[in-house]
Parts: structure tokens; sequence; C-alpha cells
């Protein structure tokens, strides 16, 4: 895998409070693309980073409804890893 593939599958860090209590025991969470799969994450992070993943968790937070001048909308559904 190219590094460019893998900055395709893992897009951003999340940043929450939640994932700041999960740093304090050495685990990570980032936004990754919705079709992929927990080895082609794993792969990704160990290229990326340098470092050996012991698992991966996966979780799909669906998108909310939204509303704009009386327009209906929705967001997009993301999927979330914290390792």
């Amino acid at each position: 895998m190219n590094k460019l593939a893998a900055y395709d599958i893992v897009r951003n860090p999340v940043v929450t409070e939640k994932s700041t209590m999960a740093s304090e025991y050495n685990q990570v969470v980032f936004d990754v693309a919705i079709d992929a799969s927990k080895t082609e994450i794993k792969a990704a992070v160990e290229q990326l980073f340098s470092v050996k993943v012991k698992a991966v968790n996966t979780l799909v937070r669906k998108g909310k409804v939204k509303r704009f001048r009386g327009k209906v909308g929705t967001s997009a559904m993301t999927l979330r890893r914290p390792s």
C-alpha cells in the first residue's frame, strides 16, 4: 500500500473529550473511509505512524437530520475507528 492510499483510508483524527480520555490508554480515534475494512485500516495506520496496532474497533456514526431555511437535509455518515 502506498502512502497516498493510506491517507485515503485514514482521513483525519477525531479530537473530542472522549477521544482525549482514550489517549491516556494509548488509544487513538480517526475518521476513516466508510468502505474500509479493519485489515486495511490496520495496515494504513501501521504504515503512516510506524506503530504496531493491537486491535481495531470501528463504529458507523449515522448522519443527523438537519434543517436550514426550512429545507431538510442530512449530514454525511462517517466511520470512526477508536483503536
